[in-house]
């Protein structure tokens, strides 16, 4: 691997800075990377080439005069292909939406580009959205760049490879059940799930508008807060974007967690994960211990309603979504997307309220709950990352269907809308990644990235790097 691709973005952009490296030069290695293993991966579903290496020397230009826009000039980075690009066909990985070409950049594509962002090119996603394994049928499965036999995670699967096996610097995905967090923690990188409303969905093709979540993609806690700078903004445009103060989300890296409380919760996590998951938790708690911070138990019993709540609300939300293309167009659907929107479109009104109701009283636990801790902490996903045949996994004696574990662990944060980053922390004895999740109070974005920073400078797992 050329050495412009598995370094930081920050360190990048250090050397651009200094003038060291030219963006010219950064965008052209990952281009070859692209070039070089997409056949392995099946990270892109559009490669940008020519135009990225045009706005690569535009930048140079710029930075050149004097015009150094900040941290991501001329950073390349990769957009999960329901993000409109002017121009540029977005298919949210459907077969129905091929010809779909926006005439306008999604509002944080905007803004990405507005720092000084390079789009290198569209990524591979799982159809609609809807779904934690990135197993396409139109478009292919991304594969994990740790074993290609082996699913991303998803919905955000081409996102996660491509950062993983430095193809890009950084990526776009989105969270509505766990699609940052569960590639991030499958392919051995940073996935931020910042609070609900931080960052504009304008322009993002949607899914479920009550949990929809945007957020970056990195290899560095770091990098994801740096992107996030770029990012955060409010959006009228958006009826769910937040009128929230901005603020430098990089400000408390470095500063340590002495004294915060993290709380482990007692029900629900660890049911169905396996032991080399537990394990790799059990020996994160003592990291944080020996940083300085107080790890208690806690116990929030309507975790246990996690999966009713979500599923019905966001299948009942995307079936109105598709609504006529369930009705139109159903066969150009895949198989398990189209069986879970129709699953959404037999749900009641009374079912959805019910649903909301018991969001609400989950919400009131969790606010509850976070009032004596600063954070959160849990296993993203309990098992590292299944084979893409797989159909079923047995943990512990019990069979479950590999596409429902995937999601199971993450969905808590949607319901409520809490800040959550999924960080590397350990493998399987496979060699596969293991990734933890931490939560934070409502636009406390901070301090999660702030305890993530402070695990990942004291640990080694995040400096791997898959062997392709």
């Amino acid at each position: 691997m050329n050495s412009l691709c598995s370094i930081s973005m920050k360190e990048a952009s250090d050397l651009i800075s200094t003038h060291e490296v030219k963006p010219s030069e950064l965008v052209e290695a990952h281009i070859e990377r692209i070039n070089t293993t997409d056949d392995k991966l099946n990270s892109f579903v559009t490669v940008l080439s020519e135009s990225a290496l045009s706005s690569s020397l535009i930048a140079e230009k710029e930075i050149m005069g004097g015009n150094y826009r900040g941290p991501l000039h001329g950073i390349p980075i990769g957009l999960k292909d329901l993000y409109d690009t002017a121009g540029i066909t977005t298919a949210v990985g459907s077969k129905i939406y091929r010809n779909r070409v926006p005439t306008k950049d999604a509002t944080v594509v905007s803004r990405l580009k507005e720092a000084g962002a390079i789009v290198v090119g569209k990524l591979q996603m799982h159809e609609f959205a809807l779904g934690a394994t990135s197993i396409n049928p139109h478009d292919g499965p991304a594969r994990n760049p740790w074993d290609t036999d082996r699913i991303t995670g998803g919905s955000s699967g081409g996102s996660a490879s491509s950062v993983s096996a430095g193809q890009c610097m950084a990526s776009l995905g989105t969270d509505t059940g766990g699609s940052i967090r569960i590639p991030a923690a499958l392919c051995g990188i940073v996935g931020l799930k910042p609070t609900f409303g931080r960052v504009s969905r304008n322009g993002v093709f949607p899914l479920s508008w009550t949990m929809d979540t945007v957020g970056p993609m990195t290899r560095t806690v770091e990098d994801s807060a740096l992107m996030l700078n770029a990012m955060a903004s409010f959006d009228p445009e958006d009826p769910g974007s937040a009128s929230h103060k901005t603020e430098d989300f990089t400000r408390k890296l470095g500063l340590g967690i002495k004294g915060l409380t993290i709380g482990v919760p007692q029900e629900y996590f660890y049911e169905a994960t396996s032991t080399e998951v537990r394990e790799a938790l059990s020996e994160a708690k003592k990291v944080f211990r020996s940083l300085g911070a107080q790890v208690i138990p806690i116990s929030i019993p309507v975790l246990e309603h996690s999966l009713a709540i979500s599923g019905t609300i966001m299948l009942t939300e995307a079936a109105s979504v598709h609504e006529s293309n369930l009705k139109d167009k159903a066969f150009d659907i895949g198989d398990d997307v189209r069986l879970r929107l129709t699953q959404g479109a037999l749900y009641t009104a009374v079912d959805y309220l019910k649903a909301q109701r018991g969001r609400h009283e989950f919400n009131s636990q969790i606010k509850k709950a976070m009032e004596t801790v600063d954070i959160l902490l849990a296993p993203t996903v309990g098992i590292g990352a299944p084979n893409i045949d797989d159909k079923t996994i047995v943990l512990h004696g019990v069979e479950y269907p590999a596409l429902a574990l995937m999601p199971r662990l993450t969905r808590p944060h949607n319901i409520c809308g809490l800040p959550t980053i999924s960080i590397p922390c350990g493998f399987t004895s496979s060699g596969l990644p293991i990734g933890m999740q931490l939560a934070g109070r409502a636009f406390e974005d901070s301090v999660v990235i702030q305890t993530a920073d402070a695990y990942e400078k004291v640990t080694d797992w995040g400096k791997e790097s898959p062997d392709i």
